[in-house]
C-alpha cells in the first residue's frame, strides 16, 4: 500500500472511523494512481479499518485502473447497473462511521448513499485529505515545475504574435493551441488576455477589443500536465505607457517582492498577505486591491490555502502557493503580477521565472 493510503487509513483509525469513501477523482489518483474522468458515472475508492481497500469503477475504466491503480483490489459496474448496491455489499454489513469528502459530495449521491448504506454517522474526510495535499513530495513538485515551464514557454512564444489590431480572443486561441502543441494536457483555466481598459476588471472576460498603442495588456494563464497545474499573470506594456500606469505597475511589482520576502515556515498565511497589501495601501491604492494575494496550487489551480489577510494557519514546508498582487482603476486599467511559490525548510523558493520588470511590446 502507497504511503498516501497508510497515512489516510492512520488518520482514519485515529478519528475512529470505519470506513472512508473517497469519490473525488482527483483524489481517487491521488491515493491510487489512477486518473480518471468518469463523468456522471460512480467512481470511489472505499477504505475500511477492517478490509482492504476497495476501488470501485466503470467497466469500461476496468482495465485502465488494473494498470495503474495499487489498489489491486476492483470492482466494477456497467452502465445498467446501480452502483451504490455495489456499494453497498462492499461495507459487509453495517458501515458504523463513515467519513466522506462532504464539500464534493452531490445531495443527489448523498441522498443515495443514505437510501443504501446503513452508517450510524457521517463525517468530513475533508479536512485530512486536504492537510496531505499540502505538502507536496518531491515528485510532486517536480511535476508542477514541469507545468511551470511549459506554460512559460507558451508565454514566450504567445508574445511573438502581439501586435497593434490583434483581438483579444485571437490572442487566447493561439496561446491555447500552443498550450497543446508544446505538451501541455490542456488549460488549468479559462486563459484570460485583457487590454486596455479591459485590464481594471480582475476577472474579465476575452473578447473582440484590439490592442492598441498605450495599453497595458495582461495575461493570466496555466497549464495541466501530469495532472499537477501552473498559474501565471504577466502585465506588460504596448508602447508608452501614462505615468500613472507605470507608477501602478511599479507598485504591484514591490508588492509582489515583498509577498515572496515575506514566506518563510512557521509565519501565518494571513501575514503575507499583510505584507504585500502593506505596500500597495502605502503607495494609495489599497482600495483597488480588492482580492486575496494568492491561493493554494497543485492537482486544483485554486486549492487550499487561501491566502488572506485573516488566514492564522502556518506555513509549512512542501506547501506551494501563488502571490498575486493586483491595482484595478477604471479610467487607467489594472496590473496583476503574478508568481508560483513553494515553501522551504529555510524560506521559498519562486518556482516562475519569467520575467517580472516592466516590458514594451511592439
Amino acid at each position: 500500500m502507497n504511503e498516501r493510503l497508510q497515512s489516510l487509513l492512520q488518520s482514519m483509525n485515529t478519528q475512529g472511523w470505519d470506513h472512508v469513501l473517497v469519490t473525488d477523482p482527483k483524489h481517487v489518483y491521488y491515493l491510487t494512481g489512477f486518473a480518471s474522468d468518469p463523468h456522471e458515472r460512480f467512481l470511489g475508492l472505499l477504505l475500511s479499518s477492517a478490509n482492504d481497500p476497495v476501488l470501485i469503477v466503470p467497466a469500461l475504466d476496468a482495465d485502465a485502473a488494473e494498470a495503474a491503480s495499487t489498489v489491486k483490489h476492483i470492482v466494477t459496474h456497467q452502465d445498467t447497473d446501480n452502483p451504490y448496491l455495489l456499494l453497498k455489499h462492499q461495507f459487509q454489513g453495517a458501515a458504523g462511521t463513515l467519513a466522506l469528502e462532504k464539500d464534493q459530495l452531490t445531495v443527489s449521491r448523498y441522498e443515495q448513499l443514505q437510501q443504501h448504506v446503513n452508517a450510524n454517522r457521517i463525517e468530513d474526510v475533508g479536512a485530512v485529505l486536504r492537510d496531505l495535499r499540502i505538502r507536496k513530495s518531491a515528485d510532486e513538485v517536480k511535476i508542477i515545475k514541469h507545468a511551470v515551464r511549459l506554460v512559460e514557454d507558451v508565454l514566450t512564444q504567445g508574445l511573438a504574435q502581439i501586435k497593434i489590431g490583434v483581438s483579444e480572443i485571437e490572442v487566447v486561441a493561439e496561446l491555447e493551441y500552443l498550450m497543446k502543441k508544446l505538451g501541455a494536457d490542456a488549460p488549468s483555466f479559462a486563459t484570460m488576455v485583457l487590454s486596455g481598459p479591459n485590464t481594471a476588471l480582475p476577472h474579465g472576460v476575452p473578447g473582440t477589443r484590439r490592442i492598441e498603442a498605450g495599453d497595458l495588456l495582461m495575461f493570466d494563464l496555466g497549464v495541466y500536465a501530469g495532472g499537477y497545474a501552473s498559474d501565471i499573470t504577466r502585465t506588460f506594456a504596448v508602447g508608452e505607457l501614462k505615468p500613472e500606469a507605470v507608477n501602478i505597475y511599479e507598485t504591484v511589482l514591490a508588492a509582489n517582492l515583498a509577498g515572496i520576502q515575506a514566506v518563510k515556515p512557521g509565519v501565518t498565511y494571513g501575514s503575507i498577505d499583510q505584507a504585500a497589501r502593506k505596500v500597495i495601501d502605502d503607495a494609495g491604492y489599497g482600495q483597488a486591491f480588492v482580492h486575496r494575494l494568492g491561493h493554494g496550487l497543485g492537482m486544483d489551480v485554486h486549492e487550499y490555502p487561501s491566502i488572506h489577510g485573516l488566514n492564522q494557519d502556518i506555513l509549512q514546508p512542501g506547501a506551494v502557493f501563488t502571490i498575486e498582487p493586483g491595482i484595478y482603476l477604471q479610467g487607467v486599467g489594472g496590473v496583476r503580477i503574478e508568481d508560483d511559490v513553494i515553501v522551504t525548510k529555510d524560506g521559498v523558493e519562486v518556482l516562475t521565472s519569467f520575467p517580472k520588470e516592466l516590458t514594451i511590446l511592439g
